[in-house]
């Protein structure tokens, strides 16, 4: 059973529960069963709650997104410059290993497959992109980046390079690959003191 999932209701213990094992196994691999045990539910308690296991997924996927929407905001929409504020987004504290719990989704053929699956990953993916091409747009206007940037293409390149790093180090099982995206990248977006 998961840390803290006793504590919450049962529909929680259920999302939780599922959240976790769609991140460690997929969607194939995350069985009613599996989730029953992992959140102490019966399979009453989760068919009280859920229509199903397409549902419950959906509802693990949603806060998935969400969650992550909302770490990435915390940083992206703080103080500082824009420069800071991505240097801050890359440098957050990750479990670099375990992967991104969004991007693992989106390499999982059944969640790609199935419309109402996939899109609580492509909007969050959305919304994320369009984040950081603002935070690039308005260190561009201020002069904090380099004019010969474009938003949208360094807001693509932001996102890559965290998903690519991610693959890279479960690859390698080494987050030495991941950190070293992040350095390289920001050091291509460091802003050249003027002379």
């Amino acid at each position: 059973m998961y840390s803290g999932v006793m504590s919450m209701n049962t529909s929680e213990r259920l999302i939780e529960a599922t959240r976790e094992l769609l991140w460690e196994r997929g969607y194939v691999g995350t069985s009613p069963k599996a989730v029953q045990q992992a959140a102490g539910a019966g399979q009453g308690s989760m068919y009280h709650h859920f229509a199903g296991k397409p549902d419950l997924a959906l509802a693990a996927i949603r806060r998935t997104a969400e969650e992550m929407g909302a770490a990435a905001e915390a940083v992206l929409g703080g103080e500082g410059t824009a420069y800071g504020r991505i240097e801050a987004y890359l440098l957050r504290e990750r479990d670099v290993l375990r992967g991104c719990p969004v991007g693992r989704l989106t390499m999982d053929p059944e969640i790609v497959a199935e419309p109402a699956l996939r899109a609580p990953v492509d909007e969050v993916i959305g919304r994320l992109r369009t984040r950081l091409a603002e935070v690039v747009q308005q260190g561009l206007d201020r002069g904090e980046l380099s004019g010969s940037l474009d938003a949208d293409e360094t807001a693509a390149t932001v996102l890559a390079t965290v998903q690519g790093g991610y693959v890279l180090a479960r690859a390698t099982g080494s987050r030495a690959p991941f950190d070293s995206a992040v350095r390289g990248l920001l050091a291509l977006l460091a802003p050249r003191d003027a002379d």
